[in-house]
């Protein structure tokens, strides 16, 4: 089954206006958005949809406080939803819509969509690097960074779901869908990549109470870690809150910062993740304060070096990096 990975994931909202605010400064584009919501998508057209928690088109919610209810998955041909539905019809209702794809809900009762995936392949640079001892990557005279330097959300990159089984969860996902375990944060949980993708992981489990059960975080992929850093500072400049970051993590290397919002998860900015083919041999770790991140920045005040550092203050009017 060449699943590539979440095209989207659909939410009903308690307040669309300030869902919507908030999905276009974290640098998504609204796509035939109106009254009743709709797509914000990254460059690749992946993204998130919102609608009204009321919205009678969604799928019934979870019995708990989530607003994620549904997973979009992308795959490779039509061929791929005919297996996914024989495989899933065994023991689950699976509905066949007018467009091919089909809807469904996994073991746990989340409810899932499969389509030939609707993104656009991207051809753009990764973040260059200069450094002593190999070529440079930037030509002379050539800015790593400058004002107004882009930084949008590349594609969709993974999420991580709250759940009372992990094995249940891990067995659906591997036995039934073809998902590959790379690595394990015990007591936590499974990292699980699909077989039409190497990223590290598109979907991860903790293990929670069943009254938790829901979405912890979704992530965006941008161009490198200054991007990331970029778009984290800006959406803090624009007074939303920091969750968790920037730093970067132990299992997969990437890059991240994490951001509190109204849908009811945290969002995640993430770069440069490890890839991963068949041949990768699982980890297991236990999971300790320390076990998730290499290391962790924390925010400080600007400061700037001088002979009398209580004579420095704030500077007005900076330039939008």
């Amino acid at each position: 089954m060449n699943i590539i990975g979440p095209d989207y994931l659909v939410f009903g909202v308690d307040d669309l206006a300030s869902s919507a605010e908030y999905l276009t400064d974290f640098g998504l584009t609204p796509v035939d958005v109106d009254a009743t919501g709709g797509l914000f998508e990254a460059l690749d057209g992946t993204g998130i949809i919102i609608r009204a928690k009321s919205d009678p088109s969604l799928p019934d919610p979870l019995p708990t406080a989530t607003m994620l209810r549904q997973q979009v998955y992308g795959v490779v041909a039509p061929e791929d939803i005919d297996a996914i539905a024989a495989e899933l019809g065994k023991d689950r209702r699976v509905t066949r819509l007018a467009d091919g794809s089909i809807e469904t809900t996994d073991v746990h009762g989340f409810a899932l969509k499969f389509q030939v995936t609707r993104r656009r392949p991207l051809s753009m640079p990764a973040e260059k690097i200069n450094a002593p001892g190999a070529p440079a990557q930037r030509a002379p005279n050539e800015l790593g960074v400058f004002p107004g330097k882009p930084a949008q959300p590349r594609t969709l990159s993974h999420h991580v779901l709250f759940v009372p089984d992990q094995d249940a969860a891990r067995d659906f996902y591997c036995d039934r869908l073809g998902f590959v375990v790379t690595d394990v944060l015990k007591p936590a949980g499974p990292f699980l990549r699909p077989r039409a993708n190497d990223d590290h992981h598109t979907l991860f489990f903790i293990t929670t109470p069943e009254y938790m059960k829901g979405l912890e975080h979704l992530a965006f992929h941008m161009g490198g870690p200054t991007e990331l850093m970029l778009a984290g500072t800006r959406l803090v400049n624009k007074g939303y809150q920091s969750f968790w970051g920037p730093g970067r993590h132990k299992f997969g290397s990437n890059w991240f910062w994490y951001f509190n919002s109204p849908l009811g998860t945290h969002f995640e900015y993430d770069a440069d993740m490890d890839k991963h083919d068949d041949s990768w041999v699982a980890r297991e770790a236990m999971l300790t304060p320390k076990a998730s991140q290499v290391f962790l920045f924390e925010a400080q005040r600007r400061w700037m070096p001088g002979p009398d550092p209580k004579g420095i203050v704030e500077d007005e009017g900076t330039p939008e990096w």
